[in-house]
C-alpha cells in the first residue's frame, strides 16, 4: 500500500467549488489516471517533469498551490465535509 500525499485533496478543498466543468474533468483525470498521488506531488512541486497529457491549466493551478505562499501547515488530509452541500 502506497501512502497518499495530502496535496491533491487539500488543493481540491480550496479549488473545486470555483472550477469550471472542463477543469473539473481535467482534475478528475489527474487524480484517477496516474498510478499514485506521489507522482502528482512530484509534478506539482516540479521535482519531476509533468507528462504532456497532464500539462494543463489545472496542473498550473496545482503547481501554484504547491508553492504554499501563505505558509500554511498541510500535514494531513482535510475533513470531507466540504464535499457535501449543507442541508
Amino acid at each position: 500500500l502506497i501512502p497518499v500525499h495530502p496535496l491533491p485533496s487539500l488543493f481540491a478543498k480550496e479549488n473545486l467549488n470555483r472550477m469550471s466543468e472542463q477543469q473539473l474533468n481535467l482534475y478528475d483525470r489527474l487524480i484517477n489516471e496516474p498510478s499514485n498521488d506521489w507522482d502528482i506531488y512530484y509534478w506539482a512541486t516540479e521535482a519531476k517533469p509533468t507528462p504532456a497529457e497532464f500539462e494543463n491549466d489545472v496542473m498550473a493551478m496545482l503547481r501554484e498551490f504547491a508553492k504554499n505562499k501563505k505558509r500554511e501547515q498541510r500535514l494531513r488530509q482535510p475533513d470531507l465535509e466540504y464535499l457535501f452541500e449543507p442541508r
